[in-house]
């Protein structure tokens, strides 16, 4: 299986994620060396993380999300309740009138 790179929406999206997770960190005044042993990972691979590497695995993301008190976050990402395209989908196939079922 080839490996697929993100789009460019993608990788800003990823690089936001890690500028902001970095930027949590900072004002958490929480170091480098600290996060990666809490997180039970690397360095190497925090900053990877940071950085918005798309080779860092979602459960790299979701434990640093963990250690910051951010997880609830990660959990409404896909929640249909925001997926404004699928809603207005579903919306257009939602029937134009209900008729009564007929007893025989």
């Amino acid at each position: 299986m080839a490996l697929l790179f993100p789009t460019a929406a993608a990788q800003r999206a990823l690089r936001k994620l890690g500028d902001d997770i970095r930027d949590a960190r900072r004002r958490r005044r929480i170091q480098t060396a600290v996060m990666a042993e809490r997180a039970q990972m690397s360095r190497a691979t925090l900053h990877k993380l940071e950085r918005g590497d798309p080779a860092v695995s979602m459960g790299a993301y979701a434990t640093v999300l963990f250690v910051l008190g951010m997880i609830e976050r990660l959990s409404d990402l896909a929640d249909a309740r925001f997926d404004r395209a699928g809603l207005a989908l579903e919306e257009e196939h939602l029937p134009k009138r209900i008729r009564s079922k007929k007893v025989v």
